[in-house]
């Protein structure tokens, strides 16, 4: 177990960066990324594979939500997603890892979350894991990453073992997840995976953060991350279990030392 380093104790981490779409910083670009630096937040980032397995940095699988394009990330080389315009960003295309991991530069935590790649949570994961490792080799500043597939997470261990990985968990609610099957849901609901894959933390649903595997896991010494808070009120109620929380839509304190 590697544990989280302790960048991500302190201030909030910015889920998908400061963003704002009507201030020109959509979620997961670079406008969001440095408006969380500039404001002391931490960043949390979501990454995808290019059709030339390069990791993307941004969270949907299909281009239709955040750009004028539509169509899966998976078949567009990164070149051509550079090029497609975040909605509400002037001028600003799709980042890969590697150029967001230079504009951050160390000068606060990075949490990134590998997408499931499978589908399913299941197995068929590999080529953005070694995507994400490659470009995290000799990044020096604090820097996490995790994913909702345990699968992801080995993998990544695999290829970089002395980076600091989690699970993100949920409450795996068949309405949240219907492309998962009952049984896997059924399975990812009790965390069995944190062992195995040498987790040192869980980022989890925030409306769940009363399941007693997580007191568990945090009792044994576990950092505990949330998702995703909105709000001065919700963030008080996460902190009575988590040790810090990711949010968006408001401007979270800033813990004094």
């Amino acid at each position: 177990m590697i544990p989280l380093p302790p960048a991500f104790l302190g201030p909030p981490l910015a889920h998908r960066g400061y963003h704002d779409r009507a201030a020109g910083r959509p979620e997961n670009s670079r406008a969001a990324f440095a408006a969380a630096i500039a404001a002391g937040y931490g960043i949390e980032c979501d990454v995808q594979l290019s059709a030339d397995g390069r990791a993307m940095v941004f969270h949907d699988h299909d281009l239709g939500r955040l750009t004028p394009e539509r169509g899966p990330v998976r078949q567009r080389s990164a070149a051509e997603l550079g090029r497609i315009p975040l909605r509400g960003a002037e001028g600003e295309g799709i980042p890969t890892l590697a150029e967001v991991l230079r504009l951050v530069a160390g000068r606060t935590a990075l949490l990134v979350e590998i997408k499931d790649q499978d589908g399913a949570m299941g197995p068929a994961v590999g080529e953005l894991e070694a995507a994400v490792a490659t470009d995290l080799h000799g990044y020096g500043g604090p820097v996490a990453v995790m994913s909702f597939n345990p699968h992801a997470v080995a993998a990544f261990a695999e290829r970089a073992p002395k980076v600091a990985r989690g699970l993100t968990t949920s409450a795996w609610h068949a309405k949240d997840w219907p492309l998962v099957p009952a049984p896997v849901r059924e399975r990812l609901r009790g965390i069995p995976d944190f062992d195995r894959v040498g987790a040192g933390f869980v980022s989890h649903e925030a409306k769940d953060l009363g399941r007693p595997r997580v007191a568990e896991l945090k009792a044994r010494g576990a950092a505990v991350l949330c998702w995703t808070i909105r709000s001065p009120e919700a963030e008080a109620e996460a902190r009575r279990v988590a040790h810090n929380v990711t949010f968006e839509g408001y401007a979270a304190a800033i813990p004094r030392p």
